[in-house]
């Protein structure tokens, strides 16, 4: 059989062969056949002597053909082959696409909305943040060209030296995400205190997020990143003169009781802004991972499912510290050095923590910020950066841990509040938390 053919759309769960001379007949109901990897939400496709049929089916087809050769000395004819059908799909929302083309993250969500794992709102909140990410990412880009780089002359509230790009990602996805009319709160790990938006544009959502993770290292043009955080919000609070600044007591205490336990987050992710700019998203259903593609545009899904190896053989933390933590951590980290048997881990650490979790939700391993003799509770922040990754390890099926508890479960009782953290592998997070219980 002619191995060049064009598979057509209309022949139902199977998509019988037709030779190339007879592709201008299919018209636009056609498309060429290139057998790939599949994105997540299509259904993807087998060749089997010449015929296209969908994975799922593919180990049936197989069998039926046996079937049918075994009647028949000679070779199964189109007519025979067309009977055979292949598995129906799982779910009605389950979308039969040409394999080369890719699913962009408006489909993905789109699709997710059809299927009920998140609603409008949600929707419009995601694509808001994913069209900051890609503003965020052009300014990054092109910093040393627009003297983005550099000190914006202002401290944040940790007291920490703004740098010019820490300002603009943070006013860049506070408006975005403000404009929606989906929130009521927006907390930023560069504010002083979190922001209620005004009636006109309030909404039942509540957003948390670091605008420009590792921004430290943006002279450099190292990694840098986004991470954000979203949850429903539990009260509503409405203020009589509409003011947002500066809070009353009543008010800060009603921004403290919105802002929730990781473990009540409904989706999260980030955006790592490298040699190429990813959003990983999770919305509570497992973790998958968008590329912006910059000639159309769109963040395209390149990493369906991601899903971090059960131990790795990494470990990211800042050893330059490794005097001024506790005991069990030296201990651990020795022992990973010096292993009683088997190859000693390797280190790598970045420095911004986008970066380093992002290649540990992929290689596997531990990252850690440890709490410390100069940091007692670590430096990491619960609300913008532990908890949203935290998050994201265990949607990946992977474990956040302060060492002695769950991440997700630690109720935050202030906005800014600082938390030690340990991120990654399953079995590697366990064999830290081993040494913390020897203690």
């Amino acid at each position: 059989m002619d191995a060049s053919f064009v598979l057509n759309a209309t022949a139902g769960p199977l998509a019988r062969s037709v030779p190339s001379a007879q592709a201008n007949a299919c018209s636009k109901t056609s498309y060429s056949a290139k057998v790939r990897k599949p994105f997540v939400g299509m259904r993807s496709f087998n060749v089997i002597d010449g015929v296209a049929v969908s994975v799922a089916g593919a180990s049936q087809f197989k069998k039926q053909m046996r079937m049918i050769a075994s009647r028949s000395s000679s070779t199964p004819s189109v007519s025979e082959i067309s009977m055979v059908q292949a598995a129906p799909s799982k779910s009605k929302f389950d979308v039969q696409l040409p394999a080369d083309e890719p699913i962009t993250l408006t489909r993905y969500l789109l699709l997710e909305q059809k299927k009920g794992t998140i609603g409008y709102d949600l929707d419009i909140l995601l694509n808001s943040v994913a069209t900051a990410c890609k503003t965020i990412a052009s300014q990054v880009h092109r910093a040393g060209i627009m003297n983005l780089v550099g000190l914006a002359g202002a401290t944040n509230v940790q007291g920490e030296e703004q740098k010019k790009l820490d300002v603009i990602a943070n006013d860049c996805i506070k408006n975005s995400l403000r404009l929606t009319g989906r929130m009521g709160i927006i907390a930023s790990e560069e504010e002083d205190e979190p922001v209620l938006v005004d009636e006109d544009f309030a909404g039942n959502y509540v957003a948390v997020f670091d605008p420009l993770d590792g921004s430290s290292n943006i002279d450099a043009s190292i990694s840098t990143g986004t991470i954000f955080g979203i949850y429903k919000q539990v009260k509503q609070c409405v203020f009589d003169d509409g003011s947002v600044s500066p809070m009353s007591e009543r008010e800060a205490s009603c921004m403290v009781d919105v802002l929730q336990p990781g473990s009540n987050l409904i989706a999260a992710g980030y955006c790592m802004y490298s040699s190429s700019t990813m959003m990983v998203l999770s919305l509570g259903d497992g973790v998958n991972g968008f590329t912006l593609d910059p000639l159309i545009g769109e963040f395209v899904l390149t990493h369906p499912n991601i899903r971090i190896p059960e131990k790795g053989s990494i470990y990211s933390f800042n050893e330059g510290n490794s005097d001024n933590w506790d005991k069990a951590l030296q201990t651990y980290v020795k022992d990973l050095k010096n292993p009683a048997s088997g190859k000693p881990y390797s280190l790598r650490y970045i420095g911004s923590m986008v970066g380093d979790i992002h290649r540990t939700l992929l290689y596997g391993g531990i990252f850690g910020y440890p709490a410390d003799k100069k940091n007692p509770n670590g430096k990491l922040r619960l609300l913008y950066e532990c908890a949203p990754m935290g998050f994201i390890m265990e949607q990946a099926g992977g474990l956040a841990s302060t060492g002695t508890e769950r991440i997700l479960h630690v109720k935050p009782e202030k906005v800014h509040q600082r938390l030690p953290t340990f991120l990654g592998s399953k079995l590697d997070v366990e064999l830290l938390e081993s040494y913390y219980k020897k203690v």
